[in-house]
C-alpha cells in the first residue's frame, strides 16, 4: 500500500521576466501550468500511468509571487477513487537570498489513470500516515461530491457525505 508521502513531487522554478505581468507578478496561468505538471507526476507515481486532468478546484492567490522569488510547488496524492486520484497542491514563494518563504496558494487538483487503450484505469488505494494526510484523506469523499454535482454528473440530494457536512448543526 503506498502512502501520500511516497507520491510528493516538488517542482521548483525562479520568478523570469517573461513569467510576469506589467506589475512584476506571476501571472496566474504560468503558475496553474506548474501545479498542473507537478500534481500530474504525483498522480503518476501512484498509478504508473498516464494520468489527465479531470478538474481543478478553487485556485485562490493569497499574495502575488514577484519577480525573482524561487517558487515551490509541492504535490501529493490525498486520496484515490475508482480511476480518479485527488492531488493536493501547496505553493511557497521565497526569497532566494534570505530564505524567507511564505505560502502563496493551495488546490486541489483530480486526475484520471488511463490504460493503454485510453480508457480510465483503476487505481492503487492509499494510506494516509500523518494527520494531515489523514484530514485531507477524510475532507476528499466532500470535495469529490461536490466537484459532481458542480459538473452535473451527481443529483445534489445523493451527495449524501456532502449534505451531512453542511447540515451538521441542525441535527
Amino acid at each position: 500500500m503506498m502512502h501520500p508521502a511516497d507520491t510528493l513531487t516538488i517542482k521548483t522554478e525562479l520568478v523570469e521576466p517573461n513569467d510576469t505581468n506589467v506589475l512584476g507578478n506571476l501571472h496566474g496561468g504560468k503558475l496553474m501550468y506548474w501545479m498542473d505538471i507537478c500534481s500530474a507526476l504525483a498522480a503518476t507515481r501512484l498509478s504508473h500511468a498516464p494520468c489527465v486532468t479531470a478538474s481543478v478546484d478553487n485556485v485562490s492567490f493569497k499574495r502575488p509571487i514577484k519577480l525573482g522569488e524561487v517558487v515551490s510547488v509541492r504535490a501529493s496524492v490525498s486520496r484515490t477513487f475508482r480511476t480518479s486520484i485527488e492531488v493536493f497542491i501547496e505553493v511557497f514563494a521565497a526569497n532566494m537570498y534570505t530564505g524567507q518563504e511564505e505560502k502563496s496558494n493551495q488546490a486541489f487538483y483530480t486526475f484520471v489513470a488511463l490504460d493503454a487503450e485510453g480508457k480510465p484505469a483503476l487505481v492503487p488505494q492509499i494510506e494516509p500516515v500523518t494527520e494531515k494526510e489523514k484530514v485531507l484523506f477524510e475532507g476528499a469523499l466532500r470535495r469529490r461530491q461536490l466537484r459532481l454535482v458542480l459538473a452535473g454528473k451527481m443529483k445534489a440530494q445523493d451527495a449524501n457525505e456532502l449534505k451531512e457536512y453542511l447540515f451538521q448543526d441542525n441535527k
